[in-house]
């Protein structure tokens, strides 16, 4: 009878207006289907408070060429339970969230990726080890200490700038992202830093 939701719902509209006492919220409807509608179209297109556009670590090098920014690496496996924690409490935080989208470009990067990935004209590839293995880049990102949670942060020269291994907290994290990605760290200690918040 109805060959796609259009019609269907052109039918319900049609049969609301012969109802006269529903007359008078037909255009109150109307509005809020329309703001509905809008706001779908805004939550498609713009990135939500407290979420996280993650790239890929190509991407963000590519990214970077063009316009230097640091580079936050959150190097995870698919088993690891902490991994998944810290997404949901600590990355999805909207302070923690806005500072890495904001600040940094935020990379994802599974440690046991068995896609090669190209980096200054190395690459790294995929080592089978045990029932899993790893690629080659997440021990060069991690010196060889497969520990995960870890993240990395990464300067506009590609230069590590620190490790940090295991779970942490939002309220754990945000001071030490907003450190670094403000840039705060090339002239003060984290000590400084946090006796001048």
């Amino acid at each position: 009878m109805y060959t796609n939701g259009l019609q269907m719902v052109q039918f319900m509209y049609s049969l609301l207006q012969k109802v006269s006492w529903f007359k008078p919220y037909i255009c109150c409807i109307m509005k809020i289907r329309l703001l509905l509608f809008f706001i779908a179209m805004a939550g498609a297109s713009v990135n939500i408070m407290g979420q996280v556009t993650w790239i890929t670590f190509e991407e963000a090098v590519l990214k970077s060429k063009d316009n230097p920014k640091p580079i936050f690496i959150d190097v995870y496996t698919d088993w690891c339970g902490w991994c998944k924690k810290m997404d949901a409490a600590t990355f999805n935080d909207p302070k923690v969230a806005e500072v890495l989208q904001n600040e940094f470009y935020p990379v994802k990067f599974n440690a046991e990726q068995k896609e090669s990935i190209l980096f200054n004209d190395y690459t790294f590839k995929f080592v089978a080890n045990g029932r899993r293995g790893y690629n080659e880049l997440a021990a060069a990102l991690l010196d060889g200490k497969l520990s995960y949670p870890s993240v990395v942060f990464l300067n506009e020269k590609m230069e590590r700038i620190t490790i940090l291994a295991g779970y942490r907290g939002p309220d754990d994290f945000y001071p030490i992202v907003k450190f670094i990605g403000s840039g705060t760290y090339k002239t003060q200690t984290f000590e400084e830093y946090m006796q001048d918040m």
